[in-house]
């Protein structure tokens, strides 16, 4: 019977444990300082006369301001033409390469058209000048890199001083882009202030968020209504109004006459201080005897932000008021649950 080979001597199969990479606080920290150095550099070397000749520019500009780039410094136009719509400045991006496969048809003679690149050689942006020209758009180039292509083809140029990138090779554009970013926020901020926006029409613009909602949302838009509301009489007894009381939701019963006049309030708060001193006495108690005769309440059209406001305004919080118009009639109720539902 012959002999078992020898084994092979195969390499050892790779560790599937996973090697754990650190970077240093101190090198972290150094990173962050140079970022901030550089950002200085920006900062001191910025022409301002440039800078306030292209701002004015674009707060006469009668028609579309749009915005164009590649790659990184695209992002960044793109973004910096959302927040002037944000504001209320008709602004749009422009993609250079869609621009020359028919987009370029959005453009007027009325238009300015910003291009945003570092090195000022970005072909697309190149071949995009000539085409916007024949259309009458007014040019401006920001670059970073000086006597540029780009700068020398536009109507105006504005520089934007780089010491250099962060990254160890000055390739990647991580302060060129951020520079950018705080360029263009910060110009949008100082149309802003030139176009007297109100924080109403900045709100106006989004309603969909919670500072646009604090401005815009009346008690009416978010307050319960008709169905909706826990009503009683004064005479009910307390027992019988168990199921108004919770089936609601609203954690209170709102007391009227019969002419729907606000009387008082009685909460789920009241009913257990009541059983608690009451006993069984409570089963002959009327709501009427035990409800609070001065409870806080709102007009309809107060802003709801206010709702919130007196909600939690001294001595004590409260979770709900009553709405009434300015004959005391009860048209509704507003909860602090409602209007935390409602995204304030």
């Amino acid at each position: 019977m012959g002999s078992l080979p020898p084994p092979l001597d195969l390499p050892s199969p790779p560790s599937n444990k996973p090697h754990h990479q650190h970077i240093s606080e101190t090198t972290l920290l150094s990173l962050f300082k140079s970022q901030q150095n550089h950002l200085n550099y920006f900062f001191q070397h910025l022409d301002l006369s440039q800078t306030l000749s292209f701002t004015e520019t674009l707060l006469n500009s009668r028609g579309t301001i749009f915005f164009s780039g590649v790659g990184k410094s695209g992002f960044v136009a793109h973004k910096i033409s959302q927040t002037l719509v944000s504001l209320g400045i008709r602004s749009s991006f422009l993609s250079p390469l869609d621009a020359l496969h028919g987009d370029i048809g959005a453009l007027t003679s009325a238009d300015v058209l910003v291009l945003f690149s570092k090195s000022g050689s970005t072909e697309e942006l190149l071949r995009l000048v000539p085409c916007a020209r024949a259309k009458g758009v007014y040019l401006i180039a920001v670059t970073s890199v000086s006597n540029n292509a780009l700068a020398n083809a536009c109507d105006m140029n504005v520089h934007l001083p780089l010491q250099r990138e962060l990254c160890p090779f000055d390739l990647a554009p991580v302060t060129s882009t951020a520079i950018q970013m705080v360029f263009g926020d910060t110009v949008a901020i100082a149309l802003m202030g030139a176009r007297n926006l109100t924080k109403e029409q900045y709100a106006a613009n989004h309603p969909a968020g919670r500072i646009g909602k604090s401005l815009i949302f009346k008690v009416k838009d978010v307050m319960k209504k008709q169905d909706e509301l826990p009503v009683c009489k004064e005479g009910d007894l307390i027992m019988d109004q168990l199921v108004e009381l919770t089936s609601k939701g609203c954690g209170c019963l709102l007391v009227i006459d019969d002419e729907y006049h606000l009387l008082g309030t009685f909460t789920d708060g009241d009913l257990r201080r009541t059983l608690k001193a009451s006993g069984e006495a409570i089963f002959k108690l009327t709501v009427g005897e035990m409800c609070n005769r001065k409870p806080r309440t709102i007009g309809p059209d107060s802003m709801a932000v206010e709702a919130m406001q007196k909600m939690e305004s001294p001595p004590s919080p409260v979770q709900f008021l009553p709405v009434i118009d300015h004959q005391n009639i009860l048209i509704g109720i507003v909860t602090l649950h409602g209007l935390v539902s409602a995204g304030l």
